[in-house]
């Protein structure tokens, strides 16, 4: 099992680092050639909501992402280390009715649709000490010719 690690400060200049290193580490990986633009497009969601959740949140901590190439798939896993709250809870110090929270919810569960529609095998996971979304795709084995 071989992983890459990425870590990039939360500025969506370096999404696009991340995505262009991940379509390279799949390639290498063996993942379909017909899938990697899938692939760009997810982590490229993926990394853009945790750059967006690092700057709501005010954290400083860089966007962790694991690329990690299995004997029969290629997973790759977005952290982020921003705090959620329990479901109907509110950010701390915003008022009732303050339409910023309610616009990035919706922007959140946006890219969630999005990589849901882009990826098969889709995991997010979300707690007080931050998120994290594992992704999968299956692998061909190499062949060697004679």
């Amino acid at each position: 099992m071989a992983t890459v690690e990425l870590r990039f400060s939360a500025l969506p200049e370096h999404v696009r680092t991340a995505r262009l290193v991940a379509a390279a580490v799949a390639r290498r990986a063996g993942v379909d050639e017909a899938v990697l633009d899938e692939v760009r497009l997810a982590v490229g969601e993926a990394c853009t909501r945790a750059v967006g959740l690092h700057q709501s949140s005010g954290v400083t901590a860089p966007v962790r992402v694991a690329l990690i190439e299995d004997e029969k798939q290629f997973s790759i896993e977005v952290g982020d280390e921003a705090p959620r709250s329990a479901p109907g809870d509110r950010v701390p110090g915003a008022r009732a009715g303050e339409g910023d929270d309610s616009e990035a919810e919706g922007e959140d569960e946006m890219g969630l649709a999005v990589i849901s529609g882009l990826v098969d095998d889709v995991e997010v996971t979300a707690g007080e000490s931050g998120g994290l979304i594992r992704m999968s795709w299956p692998t061909t084995p190499a062949t060697l010719l004679p």
